[in-house]
């Protein structure tokens, strides 16, 4: 049974009082990475870990992949210890730094991880393929990785962290080097695989790129927890209201004014009155839209597709399909069947007379065959003179190998009788 099946209710990961401190060589305290954290990720949530640069967000993955021992304080992954290796098979991880092989292109760099898993050629070949597609890496897929701009590194490196189609995925800095297109569509996969039901742990310090995914998430500064909460309990200001309608001239608005301030006793006013703006990303994703819409080409990566079907898990129905037929192909025939064909093999079955005549016909063919001897000589005959073999050079160089044979023979001999 696995973990996931015998305690539903465990969160993935536990952390309390975790502390990690590097020392110099003296063993001295260099830094406090981490200080006194303790919070809990449950399963089926998308978990941000938020802070500015430095401040142990990349320090806590690491103890939690079991990559660094913490100094002091208790951390549980699958309810295990963070070294324990049968939890690696359940975690995707993209570092923030994307270290791949330059000289393999996308499809053998997601091959090569798709083995270190144990994932047969069949489904190594079918995820590759989704992924390639997911990511808008398909155009560029036989390319080296050492070619691939940044950008295109990091769509790589998601690929190869869902490879193994894990529980949890941890995402350490996803939208680094991305374009505001690859950034949505991120933070688009991610929401739709935290709808499909995985664990995610998202690490970023561009807060405004992960604050549309995350549940509930923790803020950290210097190595400490600052805050801790459910997104909307952290950001929403409960002081203000804002009211959002179709164009207003300014004598509804005054009028608006006047029933605020009646209704409120004078306390309370309308502040400011301002027409909403686009979002630049909304405007540069327009101008994407209209270019692909007019077709135009791009060397770099494309818009990618939909999300893989085996991370969606509508491939299930599929691999059922297959299983059952490898089923019937491998089964046994049923007993009537085995001894209907040994009477069609019988002596006096329907199959001996045809196998007998088969028989006769292979002793049959050898006597057909015509002689070898004056075909041959007309063939030598009939090629041409590239092709022919001078049959007087090859007996003279024969005549002289049989003289020198005999000629040391002789030699031999004397010498020996000597």
């Amino acid at each position: 049974m696995t973990q996931s099946a015998a305690s539903p209710d465990k969160p993935v990961v536990a952390a309390d009082r975790l502390t990690k401190v590097f020392k110099d060589f003296w063993l001295r305290d260099r830094a406090r990475a981490v200080d006194n954290l303790t919070f809990e990720i449950n399963r089926r949530e998308i978990f941000g870990l938020l802070g500015p640069n430095g401040s142990g967000k990349s320090t806590t993955i690491k103890m939690i992949l079991g990559l660094l021992r913490p100094t002091s304080g208790r951390l549980a992954v699958f309810g295990k210890l963070p070294t324990d290796v049968s939890t690696k098979k359940r975690i995707g991880f993209l570092p923030e730094e994307s270290y791949l092989y330059g000289f393999l292109n996308a499809r053998e760099t997601l091959d090569y991880y798709g083995k270190l898993f144990g994932l047969t050629h069949r489904d190594r070949q079918k995820r590759i393929e989704e992924l390639l597609d997911m990511v808008g890496l398909t155009q560029a897929q036989f390319r080296p990785v050492r070619e691939y701009s940044k950008g295109m590194q990091r769509r790589i490196g998601l690929a190869q962290a869902l490879i193994n189609d894990p529980e949890f995925l941890i995402l350490d800095e996803p939208t680094t080097g991305l374009d505001p297109l690859g950034t949505r569509q991120v933070k688009d996969l991610i929401i739709e695989l935290g709808r499909r039901g995985k664990t995610i742990l998202l690490s970023s310090h561009l807060l405004a790129d992960v604050e549309d995914c995350v549940d509930r998430m923790v803020i950290l500064y210097g190595g400490k927890k600052r805050d801790e909460g459910m997104r909307d309990d952290l950001l929403v200001r409960n002081s203000r209201t804002t009211i959002e309608s179709e164009l207003l001239d300014d004598a509804t608005i005054a009028e608006i004014d006047r029933i605020i301030r009646e209704r409120t006793g004078g306390e309370k006013s309308i502040l400011t009155v301002s027409h909403p703006r686009q979002k630049l990303e909304e405007k540069f994703l327009e101008i994407v839209e209209r270019a692909r819409a007019e077709k135009l080409e791009t060397s770099g990566a494309t818009h990618g597709g939909e999300v893989a079907a085996f991370l969606r898990g509508t491939a299930t129905g599929e691999r059922l399909i297959e299983e059952l037929v490898s089923a019937v192909d491998d089964a046994p025939p049923p007993p009537e069947v085995e001894e209907a064909v040994e009477k069609r093999k019988g002596p006096d079955g329907p199959d001996a007379s045809v196998i007998g005549d088969l028989l006769k016909q292979a002793d049959a063919e050898p006597a057909q065959r015509p002689a070898p001897g004056p075909d041959k000589e007309a063939d030598r005959k009939e090629r041409p003179a590239d092709d022919r073999v001078d049959m007087d050079v090859i007996g003279s160089l024969l005549d002289s190998g049989d003289r020198d044979r005999n000629d040391g023979d002789g030699q031999g001999g004397r010498e020996r009788k000597q």
